[in-house]
């Protein structure tokens, strides 16, 4: 992978993250995975501008060559989250490989999204560099069931 490196995965993705993570972090890189329903704790309302979370959240991915946000979609994006998705994806642009999961097909996620000028902006940054891959099948979970 190389830092302009983006993958945007569709449905049953959870199990190739974890084997990306596994194989930056045996070949020395450092990762970090977050996932996406969680990523609103982040940023507490009002919290961006009082206590400077934006920033601290902003170094801690510095400090990593690969980003993963996983189930991207699953909860609403208030308007701080969508700033601040904005301002990673931007800080990230071709220097940091960037993973990006979701049972929501990528069609859908500038309604997901739901403002239209940061989404065009978030999605122009997504999908400028990106390779999309959609999985097939049954999820592993339903797999191991049977």
């Amino acid at each position: 992978m190389r830092a302009s490196d983006i993958f945007l995965c569709e449905r049953n993705s959870k199990p190739l993250s974890v084997v990306i993570v596994s194989t930056f972090f045996l070949y020395g890189y450092r990762s970090l995975m977050t996932a996406s329903a969680t990523f609103s704790w982040f940023f507490p309302q009002g919290s961006l501008s009082i206590d400077g979370s934006l920033l601290k959240v902003i170094n801690r991915i510095e400090k990593n060559d690969l980003v993963i946000f996983d189930d991207f979609g699953l909860q609403p994006l208030d308007n701080n989250s969508r700033l601040a998705l904005l301002q990673i994806l931007e800080d990230c642009y071709q220097r940091k490989s960037v993973i990006v999961t979701s049972q929501l097909p990528v069609s859908k996620w500038y309604d997901y999204i739901n403002e239209p000028t940061l989404a065009d902006a978030i999605m122009d940054r997504l999908t400028a560099n990106a390779v999309r891959i959609e999985l097939k099948g049954d999820s592993m979970r339903r797999k191991n069931q049977k």
